[in-house]
């Protein structure tokens, strides 16, 4: 793309980067440039202050307590599990559980729904594309339940063989299980259309959405999935908390994962009878200050507007993409026509990892490796890659960072252009 035509696209720019106090921070003596957005994103000071002002003002245990204070932290930890509701256009609140991530929403739904739901000779169905925290837990339930776990491919492009994905479904699917966009390749699967074939065939629809939630808006109604799985951390919201969506009608019909206090109705040595969801699947004392955080997060971003935050991406996206096929010895990896913002590259005669060393003493920070993806690596024939992934806070300033250190990169390993 030319020069004008990515001025023009300027007008989506957002102007952010005050509202992250530790973007403020040099790093080895250069301004901060954080492509790490992928991995975590930074958090605004409305979050940090959430978070605060919650353990200034408002800690108490919920759910268990007479007390103003405890009902005060029931209601903002409630307030929260609706914020996530309206951010995921969820029908009803009890269809959010609270969880520690993504990582323990997906291992909660094979725990639970999957132990109780599959039998020896079912399949379920991924991609090729998937990050380990949706690969690992199916393998584990496909072990104790004699399932198999079957793999669609993913073209040269970085895209799922959607032809291949339509002919290996069958009646023995019972679950498939894919990611709204790829931590690797920043391809964005066309969830609906999956999950319209899966349903053809009675198969459940679980989607790994860690890498969507903080970039587009999200309609799991629209989407029609059946399980939804997101991160607060990458959402601008603290560490340590996330959400799963599971519709009422399977939510409500799972057993309990975890067993301890606040998930049950009754307890007694002869046995325990269990809460209503969400409760059901939230045992003992919670991340309230988490949720609180997690909320201010969202709110965060519904203010700004995420298709305004999706343009502003695109348009950096689409800036770092022409520069870096400008250089020499580069390969990208992930070219789908339907990508979030994030650059996945391989520099010929550079180890990612030396790369990520190298960007950092310009004070670029990237991730570099198989980002939890060793699979797809193989498949592309490569150890791993070097990855940027942008965040609103990021601008064309910080693309003209990364392109200049990976020149002094090419520079100092002999592989740069010449003269």
């Amino acid at each position: 793309m030319n020069a004008p035509a990515f001025a023009a696209s300027a007008v989506a720019t957002l102007d952010c980067v005050a509202d992250f106090p530790i973007l403020a921070r040099p790093v080895k003596g250069k301004r901060l440039v954080y492509l790490d957005n992928g991995a975590t994103t930074q958090k605004p000071s409305s979050v940090i202050e959430a978070e605060t002002r919650y353990y200034e003002q408002s800690n108490a245990n919920i759910h268990r307590g007479v007390h103003w204070l405890s009902q005060h932290a029931t209601d903002l930890y409630e307030q929260g599990r609706e914020r996530v509701r309206q951010l995921l256009n969820a029908a009803r609140s009890e269809e959010i559980v609270f969880t520690r991530g993504t990582t323990e929403a997906i291992n909660l739904v094979a725990s639970s729904w999957g132990r109780s739901a599959l039998k020896t000779g079912d399949e379920i169905l991924i991609t090729g594309m998937e990050h380990h925290s949706n690969i690992v837990p199916w393998q584990m339930l496909c072990e104790q339940t004699g399932a198999l776990l079957k793999v669609v491919p993913v073209t040269d492009s970085g895209e799922v063989e959607l032809d291949q994905f339509r002919s290996m479904l069958n009646e023995r699917t019972r679950l498939v299980a894919v990611a709204h966009v790829s931590n690797a390749l920043g391809t964005v699967n066309p969830v609906a259309e999956i999950t319209q074939l899966a349903h053809a065939v009675g198969a459940k629809v679980l989607i790994d959405g860690a890498q969507a939630v903080a970039h587009q808006v999200v309609d799991v109604q629209a989407i029609d999935c059946d399980f939804y799985a997101f991160s607060a951390h990458k959402l601008y919201g603290p560490t340590g908390i996330g959400a799963l969506y599971a519709r009422y009608d399977i939510l409500k019909d799972m057993p309990p994962w975890q067993g301890g206090g606040d998930m049950i109705y009754t307890v007694s040595f002869e046995g325990s009878t269990y809460a209503d969801v969400p409760q059901r699947f939230e045992a003992g004392t919670p991340n309230i200050a988490g949720v609180v955080g997690m909320d201010a997060a969202i709110q965060y971003v519904q203010q700004l507007g995420l298709e305004r935050i999706a343009a502003h991406e695109q348009f950096l996206l689409d800036l770092a993409t022409a520069q870096l096929a400008e250089l020499p010895g580069m390969r990208l990896i992930g070219t789908s026509a339907h990508k979030a913002a994030i650059l996945s590259f391989v520099v010929e005669g550079i180890h990612p990892h030396d790369l990520g060393t190298i960007l950092d003493t310009e004070g670029v920070a990237i991730r570099a490796g198989h980002h939890c993806a060793m699979p797809l690596m193989t498949r592309f024939g490569i150890p791993g890659t070097a990855r940027a992934a942008f965040a609103l806070y990021n601008t064309a300033d910080d693309v003209t960072a990364l392109v200049a250190a990976l020149k002094i990169a090419q520079k100092m390993f002999g592989t740069g252009p010449r003269g």
